[in-house]
């Protein structure tokens, strides 16, 4: 194997700064929705009694599933000593560490009061997978920033492999936990559900991997260094597996849900009389992030364009977000059901699908946490050695 050389961003390039800035309009216009959304209280959003979980819940969870599946480049490199994956790695555990802090952002700042997170952080009730979830997301950035440590001290090298080791079963158990939240949900038929873990831990390996691939694509292009064909062929490949894998994972849990009697009633809302939440689910989660990215990334016509992979790792960002979004939300709009098998009337929504209209403050604070994760990878890489010096294809690479 070739030795790797690591170099920062060099250049004052305006187009640099202009996208920094705007990153940080996003950043604003994100603490100012925060700040309104505290001082007025969630009737300002469209969030309700019964919908407690919106838009930037989506965007959280979505970051985090991300954040644990963009580590899964470095797991590669050390855990299964694939050299092609190498000269990534620093990339891969910086993305897990932005994202990630992104994704808890959201959430800190949707709680109406951050200043409770004090309370979450040192009162815990170890029957609640919420409690669980604060040290796995606080350990895992120990855990990555430790291991990062280890990539880039030359004398720390020899210890990178168990380190690799370590973050790759505690993101595994971070992801586990995450799907956790929605499995352990007994009062949610469209949660209760065993098969939710392992679904979230291949979306993260999924939506990951697209934040990845489209991170690594742009930076390599606007800084003019090298991207073989060899690297882009290997992710490319490993995305279309994990597309294929979600999507039969997500073909598993609503036949689960079809089979069982008492969930026919949020299946057929969902995949047929649901209204947005059926068009969302065929047509964004199913045909805009499953099956074009897969003819994109399979056919022959299509998979040796650089564009149509970059679009097919896109429109699997896209489609990830849809799928959280009726996952989350319409699992909520669904009724809960009460007494089942009796009809239930009265003056409480009972029996009523829930309705929900995203405020343009959630809206404004998802997308501004997420320009806060571009932005602390776009500072990290310009001051750092992240990003190798060349990517270009080596005959070596071929036989990994």
């Amino acid at each position: 194997m070739k030795t790797i050389h690591y170099r920062e961003i060099s250049g004052r390039s305006p187009a640099f700064y202009v996208f920094m800035v705007t990153l940080l309009i996003f950043i604003g216009a994100g603490l100012a929705s925060a700040h309104y959304m505290e001082s007025h209280g969630h009737h300002v959003t469209g969030m309700t009694n019964q919908i407690v979980w919106g838009i930037p819940h989506v965007f959280a969870i979505f970051m985090i599933l991300s954040a644990s599946g963009a580590l899964n480049v470095a797991s590669i490199s050390s855990v299964f000593d694939r050299g092609l994956y190498k000269p990534l790695a620093r990339l891969s555990g910086l993305l897990a560490i932005t994202l990630l802090a992104g994704g808890l952002s959201t959430l800190v700042l949707d709680l109406g009061r951050p200043d409770r997170l004090i309370v979450a952080m040192t009162t815990y009730n170890f029957r609640s997978i919420f409690a669980w979830n604060i040290f796995l997301y606080t350990g895992f950035f120990a855990v990555v920033v430790i291991y990062l440590w280890f990539m880039m001290e030359p004398r720390m090298n020899a210890y990178v492999k168990p380190a690799g080791f370590f973050a790759f079963f505690w993101r595994l158990t971070l992801t586990t936990g995450t799907g956790s939240i929605f499995g352990f949900l007994v009062a949610r038929e469209a949660y209760n559900s065993a098969v939710m873990a392992p679904m979230f831990i291949l979306m993260s390996f999924l939506f990951g991997l697209a934040v990845f691939m489209l991170f690594l694509m742009a930076t390599f292009w606007l800084t003019q260094r090298p991207l073989g064909d060899e690297v882009v062929r290997r992710l490319k490949n490993l995305l279309g597996v994990f597309i294929a894998s979600v999507l039969y994972f997500v073909m598993v849990y609503h036949l689960t849900n079809i089979y069982i009697a008492q969930r026919r009633g949020i299946e057929e809302f969902i995949l047929l009389h649901g209204g947005v939440y059926t068009a969302l689910f065929w047509i964004g989660q199913i045909l805009i992030g499953s099956i074009v990215p897969l003819v994109l990334v399979y056919h022959p016509w299509f998979r040796r364009s650089r564009p149509l992979i970059a679009l097919a790792a896109a429109l699997v960002v896209i489609g990830g977000f849809i799928q959280l979004y009726v996952i989350i939300i319409g699992g909520q709009a669904y009724p809960l059901v009460l007494f089942p098998g009796k009809i239930v009337s009265s003056s409480f929504y009972d029996g009523v699908i829930n309705t929900y209209t995203p405020s343009v403050f959630e809206i404004a604070l998802g997308l501004g946490t997420t320009a806060l994760s571009i932005f602390l990878a776009s500072i990290a890489i310009k001051v750092l050695p992240f990003l190798p010096e060349t990517l270009a294809d080596n005959p070596a690479d071929s036989v990994q």
